[in-house]
């Protein structure tokens, strides 16, 4: 077994968990999907803690955080920015949309149209946003959280893929435990203690703990397992597609955040197994239908491909 030592980030985990009862698995997930540059896509039903996660990490991460609520008459330009004739300047000035932040909560994007949905593409994929001819870089770090309805519930617009794509991992947070619901119930809601959060890191600090994240070593017989896991997904008959390439690269990025996360430098097959169900289940669509792969189906797919 090899020897850890404490995250930096271990006092963060603790604070949220503090604050999204009985989460820490998914709490943690959010964070190696931080630490490896993604974007978080938490679809869950309405209630379960979805947007007060968001607005805790922000808060514990000291980074400046937007939220976006996502309707259906929502237009690209209340997301990106719009232009103005200043008077005084006798010239266009622009006016940063929501956009412009660290943490972008995307509140409900499913109920937006697919148009609006687009306008985050360019932000999440090359983290600059294109309006008026120009294109504007946005602040670093950024990180992107949307949170979805269900799609079967009234007023939702699926995610096309090339959507999906962009997030790195999906969570479901679903119901907590009894005990951390009956300490719910007795304290009552936690968003007003998520605003009274302090930063325990820096946004300088977490763009180092980021690159410290992306420097863990990742042995070739490591290369070899994750690229089986990927390759065993594009024989299965079970999926549309397989996993791409750039779904390769989105999970060892995240199993290396998540061995950072454990304090170590040196990725494991375990690290690779821990994320793979938030990094994969979204990006494969069963061959029978439209439904997404599940847990249990990366359970299998675990079970089937041997550890060198």
């Amino acid at each position: 077994m090899l020897a850890t030592a404490a995250s930096p980030l271990a006092p963060v985990l603790a604070a949220a968990s503090g604050i999204v009862l009985g989460k820490a698995a998914e709490i943690r997930l959010a964070l190696a999907c931080l630490l490896a540059r993604g974007h978080l896509l938490i679809e869950d039903i309405p209630g379960v803690g979805k947007t007060t996660l968001a607005h805790a990490l922000a808060r514990l991460l000291g980074l400046d955080f937007s939220r976006v609520q996502f309707t259906s008459d929502l237009l690209p330009a209340d997301i990106t920015g719009v232009s103005i004739f200043d008077r005084e300047s006798g010239a266009f000035r622009f006016l940063p949309g929501p956009v412009f932040a660290q943490v972008v909560l995307a509140d409900e994007i499913n109920r937006a149209t697919p148009k609006t949905q687009s306008a985050l593409l360019e932000a999440m994929e090359e983290r600059q946003v294109t309006a008026e001819g120009e294109t504007r870089p946005l602040p670093a770090p950024f990180f992107v959280i949307a949170t979805q309805n269900p799609a079967h519930q009234i007023g939702t617009f699926p995610l096309p893929e090339s959507q999906l794509d962009r997030f790195l991992m999906r969570l479901e947070l679903g119901y907590p435990d009894r005990e951390a619901e009956k300490s719910l119930l007795a304290v009552g809601g936690r968003r007003e203690s998520a605003d009274r959060l302090t930063p325990l890191v820096s946004p300088a600090q977490l763009l180092a703990y980021q690159d410290e994240a992306a420097a863990v070593h990742a042995s070739p017989a490591l290369i070899d397992y994750l690229q089986a896991l990927v390759e065993a997904t594009r024989r299965d008959p079970a999926w549309r597609h397989g996993l791409s390439p750039r779904a390769g690269l989105a999970l060892l990025a995240a199993a290396r955040a998540w061995a950072w996360l454990d304090g170590r430098r040196l990725v494991l097959p375990d690290d690779v197994q821990a994320v793979l169900a938030a990094v994969a289940c979204h990006r494969l669509r069963s061959a029978q239908g439209s439904g997404q792969a599940r847990s249990e189906d990366m359970a299998a797919l675990i079970r089937t491909v041997p550890i060198p």
